[in-house]
């Protein structure tokens, strides 16, 4: 049948089994949002209050469902809106298609109104994109940025349409998808055949598991690995819920924020297997000095991190549940009951701990991990809290913690919960922000509410940029230059006038109970925790320090 690009459009959408995309109109897209308006009840549309939040929506829908998310903006502003959320999915390996409409082709490169290079802007941050001048390539295309966001290492896809293109017409025919499996061609047997070896050989190993086991659905695969080789495990910020974090062989955290038991565990290992991680500074501290005594074994599906930032031992190119299916029959069944006992001492020695005597954000963390039973999708923005988001509350499952790792998206979260919810009408869903990063997205709390889409906004108001302040303090002689945000901003009122239930928590014990209210109301709330601008997250590694000079406030 014959139809115009805007109808392929959302043709092409629907074959990809969409069913719904985050947006904000304008000129370019006019055409588009003239379908979309036409079939509103095969797909759903979120008008999200600017169009980065509809960038972070379809972030934390792709996130938490491990579907494609896909956003859509106009010409020249709406697409460079986008920009910071196709950049923050770019860094955590996150699904996306983002869509954006240009000016016509005959407007091309004259400066016309709205005019940008999204296409050229976004070069560095996508996987792939394309600009669409042609109606009759407009469909193909669609079809393979679906296929490139989700093969392989996962990514974001910019697709950008001339108006023109959105009017024309074209032939368009169903074409089924191309399923998507996990390839293990790249998985070479002599690779496998060695990391059987260094893992059969080692006494002390450890597991350290990154975000790459999370998309690759690999919890399952983990739990029998460290079954079976008796591992203590330990992950990094992206890595969370990929193994049990109630698992008496979980250590925690690792790196500059992580606990004392992992950092000492990584740096006395024998054997380092490090399966889906980047090897982030974050995480290694000074990398000349990490995990010293240590073979170690890299295995990622992308050729380009082995050896990248960590010099390695021997690596496993592939998918991780894919390559674990393999290693698994292979490797011996182990007892280590001197291993395991120093890192349960370790563990008893070192626990996470903070001041008990007032409102702080781990006691909020703990009291949220046990009236959710650790089964929320918890969201985080960028700071203090999602380091406290990270360490105290105990992640059982992959796809429950959306968090911006590589980026450190401050503004991320509301409109990551806001995906996430959609996609988990079922799952409550938590997002934990700073009140400096709630500033940069609360306009988004007029989207939860106008939808009803019953998001929970935690705000830990220390009335600070409290992890710039707290480097400020250790590090800059307590020069806290503009991290103080003592002002009349009352969130109790904004969120009220945006129509959202509100609270303000200024005592421990006002904590539970405002949280199961909160959570049985079932619409959009927004509390506002009032803390201390001084607390600190502990333990620390100071920048360039290796990972076993961790300190906490008592060694400070």
């Amino acid at each position: 049948m014959k139809i115009n690009g805007s109808e392929i459009l959302i043709e092409c959408l629907k074959e990809q089994g969409v069913d719904t995309v985050f947006g904000y109109p304008g000129g370019a897209v006019l055409n588009i949002y003239d379908a979309i308006y036409k079939h509103s009840s095969e797909i759903r549309h979120v008008l999200t209050s600017h169009e980065q939040g509809a960038a972070h929506a379809a972030d934390g829908y792709a996130r938490s469902t491990g579907k494609v998310g896909v956003c859509i903006a106009t010409s020249g502003p709406g697409a460079t809106n986008l920009v910071t959320g196709i950049a923050t999915a770019y860094m955590d390996s996150v699904p996306m298609v983002a869509i954006t409409g240009n000016v016509g082709t005959s407007l091309l490169g004259k400066d016309s109104f709205q005019e940008i290079d999204i296409a050229g802007i976004t070069m560095p941050i996508t996987k792939h994109n394309y600009i669409v001048k042609d109606v009759n390539n407009l469909a193909p295309i669609i079809r393979r940025a679906f296929e490139i966001a989700k093969s392989g290492r996962p990514g974001p896809v910019l697709i950008d349409i001339t108006k023109d293109v959105t009017s024309a017409e074209a032939e368009y025919e169903y074409v089924k998808p191309k399923e998507i499996l996990p390839s293990s061609e790249s998985i070479k047997p002599e690779e496998i055949k060695k990391a059987v070896s260094m893992i059969n050989a080692a006494k002390n190993p450890v597991l350290f598991v990154g975000g790459g086991a999370v998309i690759s659905g690999a919890s399952g695969e983990l739990a029998e690995f460290v079954n079976k080789s008796e591992m203590p495990v330990c992950d990094s910020l992206m890595g969370k819920g990929a193994f049990n974090g109630n698992d008496e062989k979980y250590m925690g955290m690792l790196g500059m924020h992580g606990t004392k038991t992992s950092n000492y565990a990584v740096t006395k290992c024998d054997l380092l297997v490090a399966v889906g991680v980047r090897f982030s500074d974050r995480v290694t501290g000074n990398a000349k000095k990490f995990a010293p005594k240590a073979k170690i074994l890299h295995i990622d599906i992308d050729p380009a991190e082995i050896n990248k930032n960590i010099i390695v031992n021997a690596s496993v190119t592939g998918d991780v549940k894919e390559v674990f299916k393999k290693i698994i029959p292979l490797i011996e069944e182990k007892k280590r009951p001197e291993w395991l006992s120093q890192v349960r001492e370790m563990k008893e020695k070192y626990p996470l701990a903070y001041n008990e005597k007032g409102l702080t954000g781990p006691f909020i963390m703990e009291t949220l991990n046990k009236i959710t039973g650790g089964d929320a999708i918890v969201v985080t923005e960028v700071g203090q809290h999602q380091m406290w988001a990270a360490q105290f509350y105990k992640y059982k499952n992959p796809r429950t913690l959306l968090t911006s790792g590589g980026l450190g998206t401050m503004g991320y979260g509301l409109g990551a919960a806001i995906g996430a919810k959609v996609g988990n009408p079922d799952k409550a869903v938590f997002n934990i922000a700073g009140d400096g990063c709630f500033r940069m997205n609360m306009n988004e709390v007029a989207t939860a509410t106008r939808y009803n889409i019953p998001v929970i906004q935690m705000v830990f108001n220390n009335h600070v940029l409290g992890m710039v302040r707290q480097w400020q303090d250790l590090f800059y002689g307590k020069r806290y230059s503009f991290t103080t945000l003592n002002d009349c901003v009352d969130f109790v009122k904004l969120a009220e006038a945006m129509g959202a239930k509100a609270y303000r928590v200024t005592k421990k014990e006002e904590v539970e109970p405002v949280l199961r209210e909160a959570v049985k109301l079932n619409i959009p709330v927004v509390i506002d925790f009032n803390l201390d601008s001084d607390d600190k997250v502990w333990p620390m590694v100071a920048p360039g320090a290796p990972i076993d000079e961790v300190m906490t406030e008592d060694d400070k």
